[in-house]
This record gives C-alpha cells, sequence and structure tokens, in this order.
C-alpha cells in the first residue's frame, strides 16, 4: 500500500501540474483573442482582471451580495471581464466559443444564489458595472438605461426630471437593472403598473453571433423572452427602454405591527381576504416573523408595510371601508414624494437625503437563503396558528407575503414569460439571515427555509407548486447542462414559467442552438436541436 502511494502521489502532482498549466494556457489564448477582437478607439485591455491583478479581488468581490459564496472555498473565476464598451461584450462571446469557455453574466449581483459569479466548471465574469447610462425622457415619458445600472441610479434620475414620474419595480435600490428587469421585477407598485418587464418597450442585445440587436432586429419572439424569461439564457442584454409611470406629487406610506397577543392571526386573516381585491392605489406588503414578546417569549409578528398612490385622507377612508380590522390611524400615515418612499421601504429615516439611492453599498452584507411560492386561496385561521407555532419553533426564518390583483390579474399570463397573474393572492418570499460563516452554520439556516418550505406545502400552489424566477433557488433543480439538460431544465422551468416555458425553450433553441449561454438555471434547447 506504502508502494502504490508513494507512486500515486508524483503522478497526483504531474496531473495536477498539467492542469493547471492547461488552464493558464487556455487563460492567456483567451486574454489574446480578446485583445486581438478589440476596437482602437475602445481598447479592452483595462477592462480585464486576472488573478495575478492586485484588483481582481475587490473587483470580484464588489458585487457579491451573499456572503454565502464569498469563502476562501467559493471557486473564483479565471478573469474578469468589466466591461466599458459594447465591443467588449462582443469581444467577450466570440473568444469564450472560440476557447469553449462558460461565462457568467452580472449586473448587480443580487442573485440569491450567487449564479451570476459562481460555478462548478471554470469560467469567468462579464461584469456589467461600468454600463451604467441612464437617459430620461420625460416628455415621452421614456428612458434608456444600461443593464449595469442600479434601481436607486433609475430611481434618482427620474427624480431628478420629475416629480410625478416613477417606475414599478424592487425596493432594494442597489439590485442591478439586467438581472432585475430580465426576470420579471417586481416592486410596490404592481398591482397599478403591473412588474417591470410590463413596461418595457425596446431593448439592446448582444447575441451568441456578437451581433448588437435591438428590439426591430431580434425580433418579437426574443423580445418577448428577455422580459422575464432570463436574459442570461440568451444573450447579453445591454439596456432597456422602459416607459415611465405617472405618480402622484403627494404618496403614503405606513408601517404598522400586531403581535399575536394584539389579535395578529385575526387581522392577517382579513388581510388575506381584502389585500389582492384593494384600491389598485395601495399594496400592503405582509411580513410573518418572530420577536420576543411581553413575557420575553418569543411570539409572533405581523408587519404590515403598505405604499399608497394617493393621500392619507385617501388612504385612511379606503382602509377604514375594506380594512378597518388593522385599525390605521392618521399618525400611521407618512405623507411624502414617491421618491421618499424608496428610502422609507429600505429601511431609511423620511427625509434622508435622496442621493442615497446612487450609493452602490448595500446597508447589510449577511449570509442569506431565499425561496418562493404563491397562494392562491386564503389560509384558514386554524391554519395560520399552525404556521405561527411553525416560525416560533424555527424562530429565524421570516416569511413576507407580496398581494397580487389589481393591474396583475389584467395582464394575461402569456404576454410575458412571467405567468403568475390571475388566481394569485400573493407571492411568498422565505428568508433566512444569519452572519455567522462555516459549513454546519450555512446548513443549519438552510435547511430552517426547507423545513419551513415543507410546512407550507398543504397552504400554496400545486401542480406546479409555482416560484418566481427572481427569487432564484437552486433546490428546485440544478442543470448540468449536458445530456440531460432539457430534462434537468424542465424541472425547475415549469415552476418558474408554467406554460410559457415550452416557449422559452424554443426560441432558446432558435437563437442559441450549442447553448452557449448556459447556467445552473437556465432555459435548455431542445434534445434533439443540441450537437
Amino acid at each position: 500500500m506504502g508502494i502504490l502511494r508513494a507512486t500515486m502521489l508524483p503522478l497526483l502532482s504531474l496531473f495536477l501540474l498539467l492542469s493547471l498549466s492547461r488552464q493558464v494556457s487556455a487563460s492567456e489564448s483567451f486574454i489574446h483573442c480578446l485583445l486581438n477582437h478589440s476596437q482602437p478607439s475602445h481598447p479592452i485591455s483595462a477592462a480585464i482582471y486576472t488573478p495575478n491583478n492586485g484588483s481582481f479581488s475587490s473587483v470580484l468581490q464588489a458585487y457579491i451580495r451573499n456572503l454565502r459564496f464569498n469563502t476562501t472555498t467559493t471557486r473564483k473565476p479565471f478573469l474578469i471581464v468589466t466591461a466599458l464598451h459594447e465591443s467588449h461584450i462582443q469581444a467577450a462571446i466570440v473568444c469564450a466559443q472560440t476557447h469553449d469557455l462558460q461565462m457568467k453574466i452580472r449586473s448587480g449581483g443580487h442573485d440569491y444564489e450567487g449564479v451570476s459569479y459562481v460555478a462548478e466548471v471554470p469560467f469567468f465574469v462579464l461584469d456589467m458595472f461600468n454600463l451604467r447610462s441612464i437617459h430620461i425622457d420625460v416628455e415621452s415619458e421614456t428612458a434608456w438605461v444600461q443593464a449595469g445600472a442600479t434601481l436607486g441610479e433609475v430611481y434618482y434620475s427620474i427624480y431628478e426630471k420629475s416629480n410625478t414620474h416613477g417606475f414599478p419595480a424592487g425596493v432594494c435600490p442597489t439590485v442591478g437593472v439586467g438581472g432585475h428587469f430580465s426576470g420579471g421585477g417586481y416592486g410596490n407598485m404592481m398591482r397599478k403598473y403591473g412588474l417591470s418587464v410590463d413596461n418595457i418597450i425596446d431593448a439592446q442585445l448582444v447575441d451568441v453571433k456578437g451581433r448588437l440587436l435591438n428590439r426591430k432586429s431580434m425580433g418579437e419572439d426574443l423580445f418577448w423572452a428577455i422580459r422575464g424569461g432570463g436574459g442570461a439564457s440568451f444573450g447579453v442584454v445591454v439596456s432597456y427602454k422602459i416607459k415611465l409611470v405617472r405618480v402622484p406629487e403627494i404618496v403614503t406610506v405606513f408601517k404598522v405591527a400586531k403581535t399575536l397577543e394584539q389579535n395578529a392571526t385575526d387581522i392577517v386573516s382579513k388581510w388575506q381576504h381584502v389585500a389582492d381585491k384593494l384600491d389598485e392605489n395601495l399594496f400592503i406588503r405582509l411580513i410573518l416573523d418572530v420577536v420576543n414578546g411581553t413575557n420575553k417569549e418569543n411570539t409572533g409578528r405581523a408587519t404590515f408595510f403598505a405604499l399608497f398612490l394617493g393621500d392619507s385622507g385617501q388612504l385612511l377612508s379606503v382602509m377604514n371601508k375594506s380594512f378597518p380590522e388593522l385599525g390605521l390611524k392618521k399618525s400611521d400615515c407618512n405623507e411624502t414624494s414617491w421618491v421618499q418612499t424608496v428610502l422609507f421601504w429600505t429601511n431609511f429615516a423620511l427625509g434622508t437625503p435622496n442621493d442615497v439611492l446612487l450609493s452602490r453599498v448595500p446597508q447589510t452584507l449577511t449570509y442569506l437563503k431565499r425561496k418562493s411560492d404563491y397562494v392562491k386561496e386564503p389560509i384558514s385561521k386554524a391554519g395560520l396558528e399552525l404556521i405561527w407555532k411553525k416560525l416560533i419553533e424555527l424562530k429565524y426564518v421570516a416569511l413576507t407575503f407580496n398581494p397580487y390583483g389589481g393591474r396583475m390579474s389584467e395582464i394575461p399570463a402569456e404576454a410575458v414569460p412571467f405567468p403568475h397573474r390571475a388566481g394569485n393572492l400573493a407571492k411568498i418570499q422565505y428568508a433566512a439571515n444569519w452572519n455567522e460563516s462555516g459549513e454546519v452554520v450555512t446548513d443549519y439556516y438552510i435547511n430552517l427555509t426547507r423545513k419551513l418550505y415543507s410546512f407550507m406545502t398543504p397552504f400554496v400552489s400545486k401542480n406546479p407548486r409555482e416560484a418566481f424566477f427572481n427569487y432564484k433557488d437552486l433546490d428546485l433543480g440544478i442543470n448540468h447542462n449536458g445530456k440531460a439538460s432539457y430534462q434537468e431544465g424542465r424541472v425547475y422551468g415549469i415552476k418558474y414559467f408554467k406554460g410559457n416555458f415550452n416557449r422559452l425553450v424554443e426560441i432558446k433553441t432558435k437563437v442559441d442552438p450549442d447553448n452557449f449561454f448556459r447556467n445552473e438555471q437556465s432555459i435548455p434547447t431542445l434534445p434533439n436541436k443540441r450537437k
């Protein structure tokens, strides 16, 4: 045995050395290709970062928003291309195919599973953060927004031009436009105006052949696919043209919390029966979590977080008529501008300067796990009591319910790839955050979310159990992009896209038949069309 081990060790060392040598050689060849495809007017050299570059780690870590994927054991890219011009994207796509390399596309890095900057195979990152220009045209009520911009930058740019316009997208200002828009993009105006993708009217995309296309040249099928089907499966979205929406000069927000001792169960029950039927100008998010009660024991808390597109008098009239159980008072209501509500929803104090929206540094960074579900029917009070009991048992997982109805019920399920429209009462997000590193701790918190997800089975959608694509969850299935790619992709694809999955696959097969644009949960090609 000792002789065998002595023989094997040099062979293993030689194998590792050759493997590393091939990787370095591939990296150098790739860089030469990038440089050869660089335009003299827009040299790519300044956009290339290798591990030998002193800034490599800081560039990589700058847009890692989940600390689970910022550990010493996390596989790192062998190169990062921080595109400064569309031609850099074109060069990366052409050269990656020439050298058969995996490319990950990152805009803001908020992918819950780190799919935009982590892989199990050697890969490089095409980082879009430098492509962040925003051009607002108030007269036509439109804007061109590059994929590397953040939502906060979009909102601030709108605010600079108009106090009566906004855009329906997320409430986290550091989220990148590219992934958010291409995966659907929802926010607290969706009951009034739908999703981000319902308000996109044009786009620029670099396809697998390196061509820069717009809506007209890419065609309606591809334009449909990148509005909710995930842009990273079809190409690299450079920018979106969005349709601005109108908001009142004065809007109102409130945040009211009730514990179990304050009749939370009855109030939550009533919320379920009215939240999707209220005035479409009113969006009331519900968060269920666990806190210390008055007797120092854990208790359940329901927090009602709202935006109303109108003044407090109008809001109180709606609430007194449709949801008096919450007991909303005028003193609970905060009248402010629409842009300030973004700060309020991100837990900044009202009155915080609006230019905080321009910061790309998140308020907090944690280790996290997220999952999603859809509720079709109100949960009974007995069911709610069981959920409270489970939440208190698990302690560290919160449930956030986002109400549907309004405009969301009017838009057909086939209008864009996002299919969750009429018939949905609310979407649930499962959230666990923690601040300790280590595999044991990580497994503990991830398993808490899985236990709650399993427990919620009787209360949520079935056949399929639906999920929201922007809430990426690798528990739903992983695509290894081999011979079984279609079968693996269908497992999670039906949950995310329901009946729209088949059309997405057909479009993918047409525009990227060799499956160059791929990741752990990308849209697969039809099996008989693959090489």
